[in-house]
């Protein structure tokens, strides 16, 4: 299991040493949100952020865009240092165009859904991506409670995934409300990847949070 702490959950006027805190637990990624206020109610950060992170980190950005037209910003966001971009299947009508961009650039590209949006709804990109996010809260803001019948969405992903082992190769990515209640169902359902914000900044102890995620 791949654990990605998201940054959206910490202290922003000690971020080096937050990130270097979680480095030292031994993770090899990190979940960056950007919300643009439209697309989800909340506002985040942008590519100066993401630019200055890669400064500090060699660790992977997984940079999860939470944003309308996304397209528009896409160079920005690769320039920044992004390792892997997902974009949300509901912010846009360029996706073709977008996998085709980043997989131009030689990143990663991965595709996030709502809880509201069937998964069958992005079938047709699956042979073209690295990754899918499945989101397990309203996307939007961090600390939401888990919404386990989002484990079916991932279930299936993973029997696609095993049916076609030829053209399917992407990455199963769950995000919202992961702790160490839910991980044991979270890991036996097929996730590849668990993002954890809240569970692991707010704790007082960053290495035992992210243990309890390494299943």
């Amino acid at each position: 299991m791949i654990v990605a702490p998201s940054i959206l959950s910490v202290d922003f006027s000690r971020l080096g040493d937050e990130i270097k805190a979680v480095e030292d637990c031994g993770v090899k990624w990190l979940h960056l949100d950007v919300m643009d206020g439209h697309f989800v109610p909340n506002l985040t950060y942008g590519r100066p952020v993401i630019k200055n992170i890669r400064l500090l980190s060699s660790l992977l950005l997984d940079v999860h865009l939470m944003i309308s037209e996304p397209e528009k910003l896409l160079q920005d966001f690769l320039d920044a240092g992004a390792d892997l971009i997902t974009i949300h299947y509901e912010a846009t009508q360029k996706i073709a165009d977008i996998i085709g961009i980043i997989q131009k650039s030689g990143k990663k590209i991965g595709i996030s859904i709502k809880p509201n949006t069937p998964v069958e709804s992005i079938k047709n990109f699956l042979d073209k991506i690295d990754l899918v996010l499945i989101m397990s809260v309203e996307p939007g803001w961090g600390g939401q409670k888990f919404m386990p019948e989002m484990l079916e969405k991932v279930k299936k992903l993973k029997s696609w995934r095993e049916n076609n082992p030829e053209n399917y190769h992407y990455l199963i990515e769950i995000d919202g409300g992961i702790n160490d209640k839910n991980i044991l169902d979270v890991k036996n359902s097929g996730v590849d990847v668990v993002v954890a914000g809240s569970y692991i900044f707010k704790s007082d102890n960053y290495k035992k949070a992210i243990s309890s995620l390494h299943l």
